[in-house]
């Protein structure tokens, strides 16, 4: 009898509430981020604009929710919407809101959003994400092809790597896609142009990245480099703006002056191997008679012999300099480069 009385109480209520009308729609939002793309009123009028859907002053066992579920499902900016009636008979619906990850911009200017599942995503005029900006994009077809999709993956693996990070998502704030599909940037600190080849092993590119920038431009300065190139293994390859790649400043030292018999000489390229210096010969002196010969001869003759000192002393000057190279490349070790024993290498 006890479980017949609450089963007719139960029907009772079911009932009573579907003969009643609905008295209104409220919006919920849910998301981590406070600042959302769509509005209350834009959930509302996808189903008031239709008279046919529209349920305030409709009885509540007429409306039919599946389908404004369906209608609201699908703005773009919609990721999931519940739908329900609460006890004092208005409709709820709660939206969960699709999050971007990166902003991409295409060859031909247009731009959209992708979420975590790479789906595309507009942009909307009342609100832009802080995410990263991916340039050069190859296409603005709706239907990918094969190599399109790798790369819409990698971007969005890129673009949630980054953002989760506070120091890169500060350090990059643009990134260009290059015409083989690789990604390149210019850091908000520096002027050099980062290298990074394709979108795989992110952590690991960014770690070793992170590690030269503490322990080799910390130490010869962050200017020096027009290009960084960290897609190779377990090294960092460098170009310096002049075509030298010594990882030390260059020490000027006059080449007509010899060092101490106790002083190692000091290459041009900052190397610590030690090298034999090169001896000039002294310039071989002319005894001049002016009783004998005319003072114009005299002095052009000295003017040859000067001349030809001048001539042995770049020679043997550029003897003495090494070799340039046109790249330098680190190699991070499993040492610390850092004289402290208390710093580690990260």
């Amino acid at each position: 009898m006890a479980l017949t009385g609450f089963i007719v109480l139960l029907v009772a209520a079911i009932q009573d509430k579907d003969a009643g009308k609905c008295r209104g729609i409220q919006v919920k939002f849910e998301g981590k981020d406070d600042n959302f793309f769509i509005e209350s009123k834009d959930i509302k009028s996808l189903i008031t604009k239709d008279k046919s859907l529209n349920p305030v002053g409709k009885r509540i066992g007429d409306i039919n929710i599946s389908q404004l579920e369906a209608v609201v499902d699908q703005d773009p900016w919609v990721k999931n919407a519940e739908i329900y009636f609460d006890n004092g008979q208005q409709l709820n619906i709660k939206i969960t809101q699709r999050e971007p990850v990166a902003r991409v911009f295409t060859f031909s200017g247009n731009s959209f959003y992708l979420d975590g599942a790479g789906e595309h995503i507009p942009v909307s005029s009342r609100y832009a994400a802080r995410v990263p900006v991916f340039t050069g994009f190859p296409t603005d077809a709706d239907k990918l092809q094969k190599a399109d999709s790798l790369l819409t993956a990698q971007i969005v693996d890129m673009g949630t790597y980054i953002g989760n990070d506070p120091f890169w998502m500060a350090q990059v704030e643009q990134l260009m896609i290059t015409g083989d599909r690789r990604f390149e940037f210019i850091p908000k600190l520096g002027d050099q142009v980062i290298a990074f080849g394709e979108g795989i092993d992110i952590e690991k590119k960014f770690t070793k990245l992170l590690a030269f920038y503490r322990e080799g431009l910390n130490k010869v300065g962050w200017n020096n480099y027009t290009r960084i190139n960290v897609a190779f293994e377990n090294e960092v390859v460098c170009t310096r703006k002049d075509g030298v790649v010594p990882l030390q400043p260059v020490i000027q030292t006059d080449s007509l002056k010899l060092p101490a018999a106790d002083e190692p000489p000091i290459s041009e390229s900052g190397d610590s191997t030690v090298t034999a210096p090169v001896a000039v010969s002294p310039a071989p002196t002319a005894t001049v008679k002016p009783v004998e010969k005319p003072a114009h001869t005299v002095k052009a003759k000295e003017k040859a012999k000067t001349q030809q000192v001048k001539k042995v002393v770049k020679k043997e000057k550029a003897a003495a300099a090494p070799a340039r190279q046109p790249k330098a490349v680190y190699k991070p070790g499993n040492k610390s480069v850092n004289t402290s024993k208390k710093q580690k290498t990260p």
